[in-house]
């Protein structure tokens, strides 16, 4: 991650030398909206974030209008990426702006640090949403917050995060009907309707009574998280016959034995049974039929803030959590694993300054979004406990400097259960997600960490695993997009001195030194 701090903190650093340059630079943020200033509103922020929806196995293809009105109308990021693809960790990630290894949140349980009374008491208090609302944003949070939320031991729903001032969050995982919200610390009880408990379009609906309801004179984030794709993969009732003659693509890494990888991959049934084949298909079409509500979502998001006047002064980011499987490497459906299609996300975003029809390539991950966030809303970066950068200047060049990161981490901490699984008892306690047919998802020792090389001229990926082999992997991504072949035994090993170097720091990196890897 050379050069240093990124556009934002460069400009600060400017600022307080009061060079011409700043005041030049001060001059292009007020024209277009960025900052505070006499009479000058600082631009609207809008998150829509899914839940495991991919964009490696054509996850985007159901959502024609939201790539038409955020990506056609802005940027679409070729290289996004989670730094950890899992739910919970990842959506700490997105509110922190760190890695896990920083907010310490390991998987979706209470005892993994997922929404625990110790995140409250820490970095829940420095989430971004926080910083907002000293910038004088009004916030309004909609849909599931972190797996745990409103767990009995950590809080009930009188657990209300700090920094939004409407708070309409889910208990527990992911549902679509006969649910409980947390309506600004009280229980709100859902049913089955359609009409009224739908959960995609209740969020939406209460985020338009906001808009509705704020003051002009001050700006307003929103973020919708919608359960969408997640299983149960309920569809609203209009979609439940969309994509019937929809497949699971076969191509790629589609049921192909996981030789020379962790062992994890190498115990699927290879090849798949037709009954793995059926549920993972069915799987795949309710997944694009839940995401037709969130299409619709958008469309009137949008409608609406054109409709108030304030589409033109709105960023809109669109992006989900992780990635996901279905059949990869004989897996059947899940994420968790280091694999492009586990680890990428779509994102788009739309907005001032933001010229159409960009297909963006500088890599960027999701704890980049808070850091683009404050530099948005006009927070002074190097005030910030952040490990990502604002990648504002990626979008908009003409606000900001730019810098790139050539390498970046991927870590994730393995979920087992200390008992055999009945489905899967041969392979003894420490696993879980277990299918019929002995196909586990996840391990004790599914732990790893991977340092990630895309600059232009080399894209590879170099991971290590904390198990009993150190088992080793490393691909080749420009030879090999599938990841076929761990090429571990076959590269000089000073490129794998080098890429375990790289590891090393990025593992322990803090702040600055998550974006100076060398």
């Amino acid at each position: 991650m050379s050069g240093g701090r990124g556009g934002g903190a460069a400009v600060h650093r400017r600022r307080r030398g009061g060079s011409a340059v700043a005041l030049t630079l001060l001059t292009a943020w007020l024209t277009c909206c960025v900052r505070y200033a006499e009479g000058v509103k600082p631009s609207n922020i809008v998150l829509v974030l899914v839940d495991d929806q991919d964009v490696v196995l054509g996850g985007m293809t159901p959502m024609k209008k939201t790539k038409e009105l955020i990506g056609e109308a802005g940027a679409t990021f070729v290289n996004a990426f989670t730094v950890t693809p899992l739910c919970c960790p990842s959506r700490s990630s997105i509110l922190l702006g760190r890695y896990p290894h920083n907010h310490e949140v390991r998987n979706n349980s209470l005892s993994g640090n997922c929404s625990s009374t110790q995140w409250q008491k820490g970095p829940e208090a420095e989430a971004f949403p926080v910083y907002l609302s000293k910038q004088k944003y009004q916030t309004f949070f909609g849909g599931k917050y972190l797996n745990q939320y409103g767990a009995k031991a950590a809080g009930d729903v009188d657990h209300v995060p700090p920094g939004w001032d409407q708070w309409n969050a889910l208990v527990g995982n992911s549902q679509y009907y006969n649910y409980t919200l947390s309506v600004n610390g009280k229980a709100e009880k859902h049913g089955d309707s359609y009409e009224k408990d739908y959960l995609t379009d209740l969020i939406l609906n209460r985020s338009l009574s906001f808009l509705d309801d704020r003051s002009p004179q001050h700006p307003f984030f929103i973020m919708l998280a919608p359960p969408a794709p997640h299983s149960p993969w309920t569809a609203a009732p209009q979609y439940q016959k969309e994509f019937n003659n929809v497949q699971a693509p076969r191509d790629g890494s589609f049921d192909k034995l996981g030789k020379d990888k962790h062992w994890l991959l190498r115990q699927p049934v290879n090849p798949m049974p037709n009954s793995s084949l059926t549920f993972l298909d069915n799987a795949y079409r309710r997944r694009w039929q839940t995401l037709l509500s969130v299409d619709d979502m958008v469309e009137k998001l949008v409608k609406k803030l054109d409709s108030i006047n304030e589409l033109n002064n709105t960023y809109i980011f669109y992006t989900s959590d992780n990635g996901y499987h279905t059949g990869q490497f004989s897996l059947p459906i899940d994420k968790r694993q280091l694999y492009e299609f586990d680890i990428r996300t779509p994102l788009l975003v739309r907005g001032p300054g933001i010229k159409p029809n960009q297909m963006i390539k500088a890599p960027v991950l999701n704890i980049d979004l808070a850091s683009t966030f404050l530099d948005i809303s006009g927070v002074n970066l190097s005030t910030v406990n952040v490990d990502g950068q604002s990648f504002l200047a990626q979008m908009a060049p003409s606000l900001r400097n730019s810098t790139v990161r050539p390498f970046f981490l991927v870590e994730y901490t393995g979920e087992g259960n200390p008992t055999k699984d009945p489905t899967c008892p041969k392979l003894g306690p420490g696993v879980s997600q277990c299918f019929p047919d002995c196909v586990c998802e996840d391990a004790f020792n599914n732990t790893y960490a991977c340092v990630r090389m895309l600059d232009g001229k080399q894209d590879l990926q170099y991971c290590e695993f904390a198990d009993s082999e150190s088992f080793v992997e490393m691909y080749n991504m420009t030879s090999d997009p599938h990841q076929l072949e761990n090429i571990v035994k076959k590269v000089d090993p000073s490129i794998l001195q080098d890429m375990n170097q790289r590891l090393i720091k990025l593992q322990s990196c803090m702040g600055d030194s998550c974006r100076n890897i060398k």
